[in-house]
């Protein structure tokens, strides 16, 4: 059983970082990298060689190029049989780690045996210049080889060194000093920073109107006929035509979501059930996407009628039958004016519609500087020992960053900025951290899967415009035996506001594009794109190079958290009371007045009272200055930080084991039969308590039909006759009259109060609600 760590453990921390570098000898980072902490560098651009002597028989070397300084090392890829070779490749040696004062750069020929020398350059590190951009990169120039005794060979290299941070345009794309244990192309591609766009998705609607002189091969039955319709691994259908002949109708929309650049057709296909379990295809057509008619609002698109072409089996192959005049009457289009929704709606880091021509103009820019990491847990043993090898990805908008992997540390420190724009201020950007089981190159971890390590959202509405926030964040993840604490990652954020008047303005604006309220979508239809739009989103980005791997993805786009959980529905319960506490509160507040248990503040409500009633123009001023002032008072206590993950709003400090092995669970389940079964008698004992709360509720609302039903026909006369006194008595009474004494009867003193419950309460009880009727 896991020990659950003190509560403080759990909490965000605010820190004091050294951003933006300072000064340092006149020098100061640039203000693209001023949320991160400045971190020197010794860079090495080794850009070619030439006139290298022959060393082999055939007169001709395998030259490459090692670049070394103190116990770190890096080569060149090698050329054969070239003596001026070409390699472009930049080495970047971290301040931090540097115990060397000479840098050596040397050049050898490749050998199935022994690597022959064939020359070096070296440098003092203290007369190597430093550069800051946006100075212009430095030139490289022309070193002659040496030997190891300080004379002239032949053959000369060009390089270029100098001091620079990781604001250098070189940083992305060099060979690490920290990852000198990575080998091969592959591996390092899969540890550098990269930059990835999500697709652009669309929703497109196929409206399957009717069909024309459809060819079934059993002409003596009515044919059962209806549209299937797919888009890669996407395939829905309509429901069978209600008008059985070979001139169907349907009038149904297919939705699917669609994404550039599109790559695959959509194929119709018109089927006939001829038996339960038998469709018989009598025509198909395929439409490519890139032919739709893109519409921007909800303007009616023309329809077209489509041939439909039948593909008969001769001798085992599929032949198209040329004599054949069914078709399909369709209205298709790729709709711009939906967002497409590839992200749980609570955690929206972009609300934009498709079309570009839509979009709004960006309202500010939002800044995250990733510092470091620490007190990571190791996530996997190398050579006998625990490790981590850790990186970040961020999510917002379309734009996914990935920063590069720190090989082997459980305190890494990336100090990497990125920049989006802000089109909503009520959207959340996603962090998460990741441990990289890929460092072999390309797939050959055996199927392994980068492991999660925790992440963090961040609501840009909870951010103060223009304010550095400096937080160090704890990454939390719930596993099978409880909430565990993975590490602390350590961010910077800034939110700058371009325009405080379009911002305040798109507060009065609807979340999502004007379509999604003109024609909107059903629940069941957007949980259905939701997930398609994750697939492909996924899909796309495992295929950049390198991957941004689906496991990545599916967590960021938290893909699967609609799923049951008994701790989340205890969490939503909660806050739910969390809702109404306030309610709850001003009720017991009020109970308090009505039995006079603080005499002065009774005797101050009645006069408070008797003013609004004697002048009602006041009430509603009253109202909002009375919440104008609460509002001035909580400013004193506004939040000073962003929120963060809490494990006590969650349940997962407190969840029961057997309850997060239910959520862990697979769909459909893995688990065995008698887990299953007390699960159910689990699930059926809640559901029978929410059953009663639902019942009770409509008992009271029968009740209160059941007033004028006539149902019972004592308390209806009763009730009728009230309402004629009523009316009359209201009628000759002037209203203020009526109101003041009816408050003062709810304010009346407890003496003159009794235990029992008001005679209209149980008037209401006693009617009569259709429980009986229940079987």
């Amino acid at each position: 059983m896991m020990h659950r760590p003190p509560p403080d453990d759990f909490s965000l921390k605010e820190t004091k970082p050294h951003l933006g570098g300072g000064k340092i000898t006149g020098d100061k980072l640039t203000s693209t990298y001023d949320l991160v902490e400045q971190m020197q560098y010794l860079y090495v651009r080794v850009v070619k060689a030439r006139d290298l002597p022959a060393k082999d028989v055939t007169g001709s070397c395998d030259p490459y190029a090692e670049v070394r300084l103190g116990n770190y090392k890096g080569t060149t890829r090698h050329f054969e049989k070239k003596s001026n070779p070409e390699w472009n490749q930049v080495f970047a040696f971290s301040r931090d780690r540097i115990q060397s004062t000479m840098l050596e750069v040397a050049v050898k020929d490749k050998d199935l045996m022994k690597d022959d020398f064939m020359g070096w350059v070296l440098f003092d590190l203290s007369e190597v210049p430093k550069r800051v951009p946006p100075d212009s990169p430095l030139a490289p120039q022309w070193y002659r080889l040496e030997d190891r005794k300080g004379m002239k060979l032949k053959g000369e290299i060009m390089l270029a060194v100098w001091w620079g941070t990781q604001a250098d345009e070189a940083f992305p794309e060099a060979w690490h000093s920290d990852a000198a244990t990575v080998g091969g192309s592959d591996a390092l591609a899969n540890i550098r920073s990269k930059v990835y766009l999500s697709p652009k998705l669309w929703y497109l609607r196929v409206n399957v109107i009717e069909a024309q002189d459809l060819i079934p091969s059993d002409r003596t039955r009515f044919p059962e006929v209806f549209v299937k319709a797919q888009l890669g691994h996407q395939a829905l259908r309509t429901r069978v035509s209600m008008s059985k002949s070979i001139n169907p109708m349907w009038n149904e929309d297919l939705m699917f979501v669609a994404a550039e650049p599109f790559e695959e057709h959509l194929i119709l296909s018109v089927e006939d059930r001829v038996a339960p379990n038998k469709d018989e295809s009598l025509g198909m057509t395929m439409i490519p996407l890139q032919y739709v008619d893109r519409r921007l609002d909800h303007k009616p698109i023309h329809s077209k009628w489509v041939n439909l072409e039948k593909h008969i089996m001769i001798d085992g192959e599929k032949k198209k039958e040329v004599k054949f005049a069914s078709r399909l009457h369709l209205r298709i289009c790729l709709e711009g004016g939906y967002h497409v929704l590839d992200e749980s709606t609570h955690y929206s880091s972009d609300l934009r519609p498709t079309a570009k021509q839509l979009w709004k103009n960006s309202i500010g820019v939002l800044e995250v500087g990733i510092l470091s990491a620490h007190g990571l847990t190791p996530m996997k043993t190398k050579d006998g020992r625990a490790t981590t090898d850790a990186y970040c990805v961020a999510k917002y908008g379309t734009k996914w960053v990935r920063t590069r992997t720190i090989i082997d540390s459980f305190t890494p420190k990336w100090n990497e900025q990125y920049t989006w724009e802000v089109f909503d201020p009520c959207t959340v950007i996603t962090i998460g951290v990741f441990d990289n089981c890929h460092l072999q190159g390309g797939d050959k971890g055996n199927g392994a899967r980068d492991s999660r390590i925790g992440k963090v959202r961040i609501r840009l509405s909870t951010l103060e415009t223009d304010r550095v926030y400096t937080h160090s964040y704890p990454l939390l993840v719930l596993h099978p035996s409880g909430v565990k604490k993975m590490g602390e990652i350590h961010l910077a954020v800034r939110f700058t506001c371009s325009s405080l008047l379009n911002m305040m303005h798109m507060y009065s604006q609807p979340l999502l594009p004007k379509m999604h309220y003109i024609h909107p979508l059903t629940v069941s239809q957007l949980d259905s794109l939701r997930h398609q739009a994750t697939q492909i989103v996924s899909m796309r980005l495992s295929r950049a190079e390198p991957p941004l791997r689906k496991e990545i993805v599916e967590y960021m786009l938290d893909v699967g958290s609609h799923m049951w959980s008994m701790r989340r529905s205890k969490a939503n319960f909660f806050r739910i009371m969390g809702v109404f506490g306030g309610l709850i509160a001003v009720g017991k507040w009020f109970d308090q007045i009505c039995n006079w248990k603080n005499p002065i503040t009774t005797v101050l409500i009645h006069i408070l009272f008797l003013i609004l009633v004697l002048y009602p123009e006041l009430i509603l001023p009253t109202i909002f200055l009375y919440l104008f002032l609460i509002g001035v008072w909580y400013y004193r206590w506004r939040p000073k930080n962003p929120p963060h993950m809490d494990t006590r709003l969650s349940c997962a400090d407190g969840a029961h084991p057997d309850e997060l092995d239910e959520e862990f669970d697979t769909f459909p389940t893995s688990r065995p039969a008698d887990i299953i079964r007390m699960r159910y008698d689990r699930l059926r004992s809640i559901s029978g308590r929410i059953q009663t709360v639902v019942g009770d509720l409509a008992t009271q609302g029968e009740r209160l039909q059941s007033l004028l039903s006539w149902r019972d026909p004592r308390a209806t006369a009763l009730f009728v006759i009230f309402c004629l006194i009523a009316a009359i008595v209201l009628y000759v009474t002037p209203f203020q009259v009526v109101a003041l004494l009816t408050g003062f009867y709810v304010l009346r003193h407890p003496r003159f109060r009794h235990k029992l419950p008001s005679v209209p309460l149980n008037f209401f009880r006693r009617l009569p609600a259709r429980t009986d009727c229940m079987l």
